[in-house]
């Protein structure tokens, strides 16, 4: 039988992010995946426009309704929007404990674009504090949740120490943006971990929510977390380099990776 992944996302209508990304990610793994939206957006591959947070109760409508008849072997956070979604998201983790739990912290765009509440990023560790099994900030979004510049290797540890310690969550700082070298760093609550991959060349539309997704997808096959990480890495780096360019904006994931 096959099993079912949630994600718990916005909505991209060019298809290169969120929750359609994410359940293409998960039937790539060999997983039927389901979705349950947090946000609609106004947005291609290049910028995004307009975001419009769906209203919390519909957010768990969603969940409960799919509830009713799938059960999750394994959820995924990515945007959440508004601090009432927030909440209503922490409540469905809480629901779910024995399943692994990743939750990609969307803060920005990559164009810049404001994609949650100041309010929901000032409470976000408190609120997710203990219903997730990681969490994935890139640089700018560990600075946000650290409350401290994030610009090397060492601040990346030091960010996920702080997360981690904040949360009770296991952090992976993604480091695609750093200079040089791209490096990502794992903070399980135990030792750092750090993993080297090669920097790609190109501007790919969705990397964050494809490294989440893949992560999930092995963590519910049974790989432990760092593994799991490791293995998302690889997938990703894999996929990026497959990306395809798009009408004028950034390279995006073709239909198979």
């Amino acid at each position: 039988m096959t099993e079912n992944l949630l994600t718990i996302a916005g909505y991209d209508p060019s298809g290169g992010a969120g929750a359609g990304l994410d359940i293409r990610v998960f039937n790539r793994l060999g997983f039927r995946g389901g979705g349950v939206l947090t946000s609609v957006t106004a947005q291609n591959s290049a910028r995004v426009t307009k975001a419009v947070y769906l209203p919390s109760w519909l957010v768990r409508s969603q969940y409960l309704t799919l509830a009713e008849e799938v059960r999750f072997s394994g959820i995924k956070v990515g945007m959440t929007g508004s601090l009432e979604n927030l909440a209503a998201v922490a409540r469905i983790l809480s629901a779910n404990p024995s399943v692994p739990r990743v939750v990609d912290p969307v803060i920005l765009s990559s164009s810049g674009s404001r994609l949650m509440e100041k309010s929901a990023v000032g409470r976000y560790l408190e609120i997710l504090r203990g219903r997730a099994d990681l969490i994935t900030p890139n640089l700018y979004e560990a600075s946000a949740l650290a409350r401290m510049p994030v610009r090397t290797v060492e601040d990346m540890e030091r960010a996920a120490r702080v997360i981690f310690e904040s949360s009770r969550v296991p952090c992976l700082v993604k480091g695609g943006h750093l200079r040089g070298a791209a490096v990502d760093v794992l903070y399980d609550g135990v030792r750092c971990s750090v993993f080297d991959h090669a920097r790609v060349g190109k501007s790919v539309h969705g990397t964050g929510c494809f490294l989440s997704a893949a992560i999930l997808g092995f963590f519910a096959r049974g790989s432990a977390l760092r593994e799991s990480c490791r293995r998302g890495i690889r997938l990703t780096e894999k996929a990026i380099r497959g990306a395809v360019p798009t009408g004028g904006g950034r390279a995006v994931f073709p239909a198979s990776f």
